[in-house]
């Protein structure tokens, strides 16, 4: 099939087709008229490269997976490298997700703060000559 076809059966781009054949992930053979040429494999590692970034995978981080299916395995995940890759990317996810946690709480600390100082004011405003409430946005009376 010619590069437009396997594009639109990729669910990508002529420009995305080049630039990974440009980095190697894509193999670049010609027909006798000098247009490009792919087959059914190609189709299977294009799908291969868009799965896994859809995963979040940065593109050179696919390449043992690609690889893998040029050695003939039937998956690219099959081989020792991708399965490197595949604990790399836990690895990071995990880390991130620690991170997010981190972050969690102290958002949910700063709301706990937060509510107890307005309640408190609110509480104050209910006492007679306590100070009146005020709209946070722009200081007019409610």
């Amino acid at each position: 099939m010619r590069i437009g076809e396997l594009a639109a059966r990729a669910g990508t781009t002529t420009r995305t087709l080049r630039y990974y054949e440009s980095r190697g992930l894509l193999p670049a053979r010609r027909d006798e008229h000098g247009h490009r040429s792919y087959d059914e494999r190609d189709l299977k590692l294009l799908r291969q490269i868009r799965t896994l970034r859809d995963f979040g995978f940065d593109l050179e981080e696919t390449r043992p997976f690609v690889e893998c299916l040029r050695a003939g395995h039937p998956e690219g995940d099959s081989c020792p490298a991708s399965l490197a890759v595949y604990r790399r990317k836990l690895d990071e996810l995990d880390a991130l997700i620690g991170e997010l946690r981190a972050v969690r709480a102290l958002v949910g600390d700063q709301l706990a703060k937060a509510e107890l100082a307005r309640n408190g004011l609110a509480a104050e405003a209910l006492v007679p000559g306590g100070p009146e409430p005020r709209c946070e946005l722009g200081g007019r009376k409610r």
